[in-house]
Parts: structure tokens; C-alpha cells; sequence
């Protein structure tokens, strides 16, 4: 790797703090001890200081092709040249059309049609109310309710807080959405502990479904959203055959099944959806981050094509979905999502992780016999390590655990009291051993 820039070198800390409140972050305790990165290049960030940092979490999830990829910041580059925006609404460019057509081809099944939006909280919102639109369109306006599952993460819109299921980001935000139901959770320490893959216990937990529609009646159930991976809440792999016997009972009773991919989407899992590598092809599909790795703030919902069409009737001037975004499909965005895509695929780093699998998850196992640790989960390229909460502090000794790893050089992702690690796909063997070297240490340090 080459050294930082002159200009991210010389770049100091800034002198005032105060003005950004920062999302997800204890805003006191960061700024009196900051942590801030002004560089970063394929599997390393670059802080202030000059320390190289290795990405254990692909930024947040998304930096999959890892940093500063030159065909990458090319494109952006090239098109912030030509075109820096056209208007999503009525007219368009021929960027948002090429990188519609790619994502499409990507997804499995008849997942033709795509929606941008510009995060994965949007891109949820976006799913959500196509498959309201679509029950109405096609003369099931009773069909309202919408079922989440408990500690599912769908971003941070009213629709996807209210049909996720992490205590902390509902309490504070009142009723929520009305008429929305959750399915159990698929994670259970006593039956699932250190598993590699998918667990083998829990296809059974689908079956929840079946006494929601008793409850509800499926006249008035609109659709299921789900996590093939539960990303946000420490990586929780959906059970061998969860995802089939969703997907069954949803056909039985009509409901539309909704897979949110942000996290899984573009090779976490070794695939370019986790849709594929389980074999189920949603309804509706959400995607974001990975689609331009992190560059540009993208996101988006693929749509089956029976869905598309439903909406396609009545008079040609007529706008069929009155829904989308100021930047939907936004120039520099598509640009970079189509050298994205073209990195994945001349790399092949959706097969690369596919075969990293194993040695990842060796390698993670291997901090079991550490203090304190009381589960291990790997699923592709991804990890969930639960830390001993400490009494009467939650949360705490895992972000010390973080802050430990960061200052002896690697960003890992905490959540409550679990690590989550979520490196670029172009992680090799001599990093995975850094990686987990480096926090094997922090969470001996920490003790």
C-alpha cells in the first residue's frame, strides 16, 4: 500500500467538534477521544496521525471491493465531468438505465424491474410501500398489515423502524407504524452456539407465520420483510430451510415476501444475493451499500415482474407510483454502481468470498477459547462474536473492546455486546490472521 496523501497527511484534527451530532454514536465520549480517519486505500483506512487501520467492517458493511478502487473514482470522476445531476422525475440518463439493467441481471428468478432510492433505511420505506400500492392496485386494499421480525434491522424510516425489531431504535419514536406484526427472532444461544453456516436448528420458527395469519387473517396481511442475515443486531444466519418454508407459506396465503439485502446484497455471502445461495426468490428485493462499495450513497428495490406489471395499466401519462427521491438513480451514483459492478465481476469477488468462507470462519472460531466470549457465528464473509456483558453495563465492555482494537490498528463494528466483522471482499489469509490477531488482543486487554 502507499503512503497517505500529502493532503490527508496534512490534514489536522478540526478544531470544533460540536456542530455535527453524529448518528449512532455516543456523541460526548467520541469527541472527547475522536477517532478520525482522513484516508484509506483497498483493505486500510488512514487516521489523522498517520496510523494504518485494517477495515474489519468494510466501512459499514458496504466497502466490498475495499478502497479507493481507481475504476471506481474514475467513473465517478468522469461523469462529475459530464453530468452532475438530471431529474429522476419525468426526464432521466442513461447511466440510472445501464445500472438498472446490471443490478437486474444480478438478481435471481424474475427480479427484472429496479427502484432507486439513496440508503438501504429508504430503499426499506420504498419496498414497503410498493407492496401496500400493490395490494391496493390490484383489489386488496385490506391487506394493510405489515409483519417484521424481532431483532431484524431495516434502517431508520418510520416504516423500517416500525417493522424491525431492535429495542433501542423503537422506544423513543412512539406507536410507530399501526397494523404491523413480528415473527420470533432466529437466533436461540441454546440451540444455534458456534455454528458455522446456517444453523440446523430453527427452519421451524417460520411456522410463527402461520399463527400470525390465524390471528390477522391473511386478507388483511400485505407482506413479510426479513434479513436472509441479520446483520445489524451481530449477525444472525437464517436457519437451513427458514427461508423456503417463509417463502411457502406466503404463496399459500398471497402475501408478498419482502428479503432486505442491504447488508447481503453484492457478495457478503458469497453470492451477488443471498436469495441466490438459499435458493428463494423474494417479491420484492432491497438493496444498497455494496452496489457502488460505499462510494456514493445508493440504494434501491427490485421488484418482480408480475409486481411491475400490476402497476403498469390504466392511461400511458398517468404516473403509476406516486413515490421516488430528488437523487433516485442520481448520475455519479449509477456511475460508480456500473464500475462497481464491473469490479465484482472482472475480480470475481463474489466467488472469492465463496471460497474464503471456510478459512474465515476457521478463523474467527479460534477466538472461542478466549475470556468472555459466549457465542461465535460466521456466514460468508461475515462474523458475530458475543462478549460477557459486564453487570449493570451493558454495552460496555464491547466498546472498549472496540476502542482497544482501533488504537492497536483494525475497526471492528460493535452492537450491545457483540463484534461484528465484515471485512472487503478482497480480504486475503495474512489479514484475516491480523484482523483477528488484533482482537484477540483488545478483548484480552480489555478483560
Amino acid at each position: 500500500m502507499t503512503a497517505p496523501s500529502a493532503r490527508a497527511a496534512a490534514n489536522p484534527t478540526p478544531n470544533d467538534l460540536e456542530s455535527f451530532w453524529m448518528p449512532f454514536t455516543p456523541n460526548r465520549a467520541f469527541k472527547a477521544a475522536p477517532r478520525l480517519i482522513v484516508g484509506a486505500e483497498g483493505l486500510e483506512y488512514v487516521t489523522t496521525d498517520g496510523r494504518r487501520v485494517i477495515d474489519g467492517t468494510s466501512g459499514l458493511w458496504c466497502c466490498n471491493a475495499g478502497h479507493n478502487r481507481a475504476p471506481i473514482v474514475e467513473a465517478i470522476r468522469r461523469q462529475a465531468g459530464e453530468l452532475d445531476y438530471a431529474p429522476p422525475f419525468q426526464f432521466g440518463h442513461p447511466k440510472a438505465f445501464e445500472a438498472a439493467s446490471r443490478i437486474a441481471a444480478l438478481a435471481p428468478g424474475d427480479l427484472d424491474h429496479v427502484f432507486f432510492a439513496n440508503s438501504g433505511s429508504e430503499a426499506v420505506d420504498t419496498a414497503l410501500k410498493i407492496a401496500l400500492a400493490y395490494q391496493n392496485v390490484t383489489g386488496k386494499g385490506g391487506r394493510t398489515r405489515l409483519i417484521g421480525r424481532e431483532r431484524g434491522y431495516h434502517g431508520v424510516g418510520f416504516g423500517g423502524i416500525s417493522v424491525g425489531g431492535i429495542v433501542g431504535n423503537r422506544k423513543m419514536y412512539g406507536t410507530l407504524l399501526t397494523g404491523v406484526d413480528h415473527l420470533p427472532t432466529i437466533y436461540s444461544r441454546e440451540q444455534q452456539a458456534f455454528t458455522k453456516g446456517e444453523p440446523e436448528w430453527g427452519a421451524h420458527l417460520a411456522d410463527e407465520l402461520e399463527r400470525i395469519v390465524g390471528l390477522h387473517d391473511a386478507s388483511t396481511i400485505a407482506a413479510v420483510i426479513v434479513e436472509p442475515m441479520a446483520g445489524s443486531t451481530g449477525v444472525l444466519p437464517s436457519p437451513k430451510g427458514y427461508l423456503q418454508k417463509l417463502r411457502a407459506i406466503c404463496d399459500r396465503y398471497g402475501i408478498l415476501l419482502i428479503f432486505d439485502e442491504v447488508i447481503t446484497g453484492f457478495g457478503r455471502l458469497g453470492f451477488a444475493f443471498a436469495a441466490e445461495r438459499y435458493g428463494v426468490v423474494p417479491d420484492i428485493l432491497t438493496f444498497a451499500k455494496a452496489v457502488n462499495s460505499g462510494t456514493v450513497p445508493m440504494g434501491g428495490a427490485i421488484v418482480r415482474k408480475p409486481v411491475f406489471d400490476a402497476f403498469m395499466q390504466g392511461p400511458e401519462g398517468a404516473i403509476e407510483l406516486p413515490h421516488g427521491y430528488t437523487y433516485s438513480g442520481h448520475p455519479l451514483a449509477a456511475a460508480a454502481a456500473v464500475a462497481a459492478l464491473d469490479l465484482y465481476r472482472d475480480e470475481g469477488l463474489f466467488e472469492r468470498a465463496r471460497a474464503l468462507e471456510p478459512r474465515w470462519a476457521d478463523a474467527v472460531m479460534a477466538l472461542k477459547s478466549l475470556p468472555g466470549i459466549l457465542d461465535i457465528r460466521t456466514v460468508g464473509l461475515a462474523a458475530g462474536i458475543d462478549l460477557d456483558p459486564r453487570p449493570g453495563a451493558p454495552g460496555r465492555r464491547a466498546y472498549e473492546v472496540m476502542v482497544a482494537a482501533y488504537e492497536a490498528g483494525a475497526m471492528v463494528r460493535v452492537t450491545a455486546d457483540t463484534i461484528a466483522l465484515s471485512p472487503p471482499l478482497i480480504v486475503d489469509d495474512a489479514t484475516i490472521g491480523r484482523l483477528t490477531g488484533i482482537l484477540a488482543g483488545a478483548i484480552r486487554k480489555v478483560g
